[in-house]
């Protein structure tokens, strides 16, 4: 363990060396590889495509669910830095000083620790992903150390969490205080702009990417050979943004109709279990339904060459990596229209477009995608070709080179002339200044 340490250390201190002149990103997340989630996915995908392009990127990584321990343990607040394919990612544990540990314990250690990342390495910029557990300390922090902060709105932040009236008025001071948001949908781009009208200024819509992905090196999983009819697939963690329960009422009714297995590729979040054992003993699709439970990554993506039809229901939804990867496998998909799903999809062309929350319009376009396999051929190639052109990775990294960028200009251009019309001692007062700088000079 001793040589291991070490071994990381000089990891580290050659990355340290080699990066010493180049501007230093801290991306803070609620998850990050081998954390699964669709939110670590993209800060991975992120952090890759800024180290490519030559910054030097730190990730860290806490979530206020992991301050709770239930084995009436006690521990000191931590932080462990390793290194990620030239990525520092800083995992931050809040301190367990006794047995009902405060949320605002959590986020003021979780602060000191970002605080005293910043001391050790000078960041010239920072940028939270999900506005409600990342967004206000990455903020307030990077506002006293007058740095520019970038906040990327993911989804259940402004759908679900932005309700509860605790959040409101932190989640408009964050948006106020943004150099610059970003959003991947323009239902939340439109929901922000509500909250903290400031936005329209400063922000930009643009989707998640995918990269190509060969289905012919993928094993066919043994469940497939057990599945009969027409296969109706959906993937992902499954809870109540994802609409599942409407799938299975017009799965139910069609299956009257038809020969079908329903495929759930994933497993319903532990929280929701109850409510969702009721769902499903409900449901009269017996051994129809099938559930293959947790899967990697890969073994859920070598399921999808497999289905007839790939249903993505959610009432909302960001821009999940589920619709995606089922683009790029040529699946003939039925969505929502929400969010990135119905910006993304355009019905009749390249996938079938319903309104969240009606079990009648999925089932009427299932039953239309199952009696028509030439309509799922010509759906399916069209969105694997939308997928290739206009998902690549290529777009979305200089959307995100766009953005770092105009930021990191912009704020530069306005602390040199703020230094010059009030002395850089003043500096501080004048964060984000509403002047005519044209009418100054």
């Amino acid at each position: 363990m001793a040589r291991q340490s070490q071994a990381q250390r000089k990891q580290r201190k050659e990355i340290l060396v080699k990066t010493m002149n180049k501007t230093k990103i801290c991306i803070t997340t609620l998850e990050y590889p081998p954390d699964i989630g669709g939110v670590g996915e993209s800060v991975h995908r992120i952090a890759q495509m800024l180290v490519s392009s030559g910054y030097e990127v730190h990730v860290a990584v806490f979530r206020s669910k992991q301050r709770l321990v239930d084995d009436g343990s006690v521990r000191r607040a931590s932080c462990k830095t390793t290194v990620q394919d030239g990525v520092f990612v800083h995992r931050i544990k809040s301190a367990v000083r006794d047995d009902t540990q405060e949320i605002h314990d959590f986020f003021s250690d979780v602060y000191l620790h970002l605080k005293y990342l910043h001391q050790q390495y000078g960041f010239d910029l920072f940028h939270a992903f999900f506005m409600n557990e990342t967004g206000y300390v990455t903020t307030l922090l990077a506002k006293e150390n007058d740095l520019p902060v970038i906040n990327s709105v993911r989804g259940a932040d402004l759908h679900k969490h932005i309700f509860n009236p605790k959040n409101h008025a932190q989640i408009a001071w964050v948006l106020e205080n943004s150099n610059w948001v970003t959003f991947v949908s323009q239902d939340l781009q439109k929901r922000a702009n509500a909250i903290a009208p400031s936005v329209k200024l400063k922000s930009s819509v643009f989707w998640n990417s995918i990269a190509p992905i060969n289905f012919t090196k993928l094993r066919t999983p043994p469940l497939i050979s057990e599945l009969s009819g027409i296969i109706i697939g959906s993937s992902g963690r499954f809870r109540d943004k994802k609409g599942i329960e409407f799938l299975l009422d017009a799965c139910s009714e069609l299956s009257k109709k038809i020969d079908l297995t329903l495929l759930l590729i994933g497993n319903f979040v532990e929280k929701e279990r109850k409510y969702w054992q009721q769902e499903l003993k409900q449901c009269s699709l017996g051994s129809r339904l099938r559930i293959t439970g947790i899967t990697t990554r890969q073994e859920a993506l070598a399921y999808l060459p497999h289905l007839d039809i790939f249903a993505i229901p959610s009432v909302t939804d960001g821009c999940p990596n589920a619709l995606l990867e089922a683009m790029v496998a040529g699946c003939a998909i039925v969505g929502t229209r929400v969010d990135a799903i119905g910006e993304i999809l355009e019905d009749g062309v390249d996938g079938l477009l319903v309104n969240p929350g009606s079990s009648a319009e999925l089932k009427t376009a299932l039953l239309s995608l199952a009696t028509q396999p030439q309509l799922r051929k010509q759906l399916g190639a069209a969105a694997k070709t939308k997928a290739q052109q206009q998902l690549h990775p290529s777009i979305e990294h200089q959307n995100w080179l766009n953005v770092y960028q105009e930021v990191l200009q912009s704020w530069e251009y306005e602390k040199t002339i703020i230094q010059r019309l009030f002395g850089s001692e003043n500096f501080s007062t004048h964060q984000q200044p509403t002047i005519d700088y044209q009418q100054k000079l």
